[in-house]
């Protein structure tokens, strides 16, 4: 086994593409917390999709929900937790070990050992 490979765990909640965006939209944001409309206009995501993927992030602890009333309305706002963001941060190091991999010298098609 390449030893660029040993060890590699790819994180399966956020690997898929919408919570990927949610986490990394999140975690770009110098505020704590971000609006539910927001995350749904920038990322354009149905509030059904982005709903589901809120609860998943939730149930793995990497974001929190935060529901309140504000001016009879409910308000719906979401924050990267503490371990959601060393999550994020792991699965950023996982890709960019995958990264290196192909990009390295003699790492793609015509390199050694490739097969015809």
């Amino acid at each position: 086994m390449n030893e660029d490979w040993a060890g590699l765990t790819i994180d399966a909640v956020i690997h898929e593409r919408a919570r990927l965006l949610i986490l990394t939209y999140l975690a770009s944001q110098a505020k704590d917390r971000v609006l539910f409309n927001e995350l749904k206009e920038n990322l354009e995501l149905s509030a059904g999709n982005l709903s589901v993927q809120l609860r998943n992030l939730e149930a793995a602890g990497y974001i929190q929900i935060h529901k309140r009333i504000k001016g009879n309305k409910p308000e719906t706002s979401v924050s990267l937790t503490a371990k959601g963001y060393e999550a994020l941060n792991s699965y950023l190091d996982q890709m960019e070990r995958i990264i290196r991999s192909v990009k390295k010298p003699g790492g793609g098609p015509g390199s050694e050992g490739e097969s015809s």
